[in-house]
């Protein structure tokens, strides 16, 4: 006997997830819209925030570059120590002794020749990124002398400052490269002339190595040195001119003229008649350097160790 009751059809069955060779369900494959929206995203730039483990960072990288740069500029000393000859290197390092020999002085002066108060400090200086370099005159960038040389190619110039109510004719020979160093100089430094030569005879010498006036900021002459020991050796006190002394180097021949000071010396050695004189090439080269640093005072430092050990 045949039911009539209809039968129930079974559910059916839940579709099935494809499966991956591994038997875990396979992902589900992006579209082409979403897969440009990711790209997107991933190539939008990150806007970063600086923490201060990163100033940290940052501080130590440029204090380490700093570093390097420093040591490759300190380099340059090392073969500028070897430019001149063993007598030069000779005579620059018995420079440094004989500030304590009074024997090696230059004559004293006569007592009226010193200004017995020194000059007030010198007026701010134009640019204040520069740092300031004092020249000395005689025998750093000329050599002058009264008695009329016997080769008219023996000096440069002359000139004929009254002193005491008597006219007297120097005879100035200029050291040789003195145009180019001075150039230089004044592009990096404020350059002051610092001479223990009279006004009367300095300054006309002076204009001759500077007839623009574009050179030298500030002229000081004998009236701005100190006889500090009372015996007629006159020094250069840095401090008196209202320069930081880190900001301040001295090129002088005589030792005794930075007493005061030695570490912002550039020692160089005496010019008199040498034609194949390179001194100032080799000064230009330690100021080069010395101008980079924030205190001259290091980069002199190493120079002259340099120098001792040579």
């Amino acid at each position: 006997m045949v039911s009539r009751t209809p039968t129930k059809s079974p559910p059916p069955a839940p579709a099935l997830l494809p499966r991956s060779t591994t038997g875990s369900p396979a992902k589900k494959t992006p579209s082409p819209a979403s897969s440009r929206r990711r790209r997107v995203i991933k190539q939008r730039p990150r806007v970063s925030t600086t923490t201060p483990v990163g100033l940290k960072s940052l501080a130590a990288s440029l204090d380490t570059s700093l570093r390097s740069c420093r040591r490759r500029l300190l380099k340059l000393f090392s073969r500028l120590a070897l430019l001149r000859s063993p007598s030069k290197r000779r005579a620059a390092a018995a420079g440094f002794r004989r500030l304590r020999s009074p024997s090696s002085s230059p004559p004293p002066p006569k007592p009226s020749q010193v200004a017995a108060v020194p000059p007030l400090p010198l007026p701010p200086p134009v640019d204040p990124e520069k740092k300031t370099l004092f020249l000395d005159l005689d025998e750093t960038l000329i050599h002058s002398q009264t008695d009329q040389p016997a080769a008219t190619a023996a000096h440069d110039f002359a000139v004929r400052p009254v002193i005491g109510g008597q006219a007297i004719t120097f005879y100035v020979a200029k050291r040789p490269g003195v145009d180019a160093f001075l150039a230089a100089a004044a592009r990096l430094f404020e350059v002051v002339v610092f001479t223990a030569g009279l006004p009367e005879y300095a300054s006309l010498v002076l204009d001759r190595l500077d007839p623009a006036g574009e050179v030298f900021s500030h002229r000081l002459y004998r009236g701005a040195c100190r006889d500090r020991a009372g015996d007629g050796r006159l020094v250069k006190d840095l401090a008196a001119t209202g320069r930081e002394l880190g900001r301040a180097v001295i090129v002088d021949d005589n030792p005794n003229a930075y007493a005061l000071q030695p570490e912002n010396a550039v020692p160089v050695a005496p010019f008199i008649d040498d034609a194949g004189d390179r001194e100032l090439e080799r000064v230009m080269a330690i100021l080069a350097v010395a101008a980079e640093f924030d205190d001259c005072r290091e980069a002199i430092k190493h120079y002259k160790d340099l120098v001792d050990a040579s």
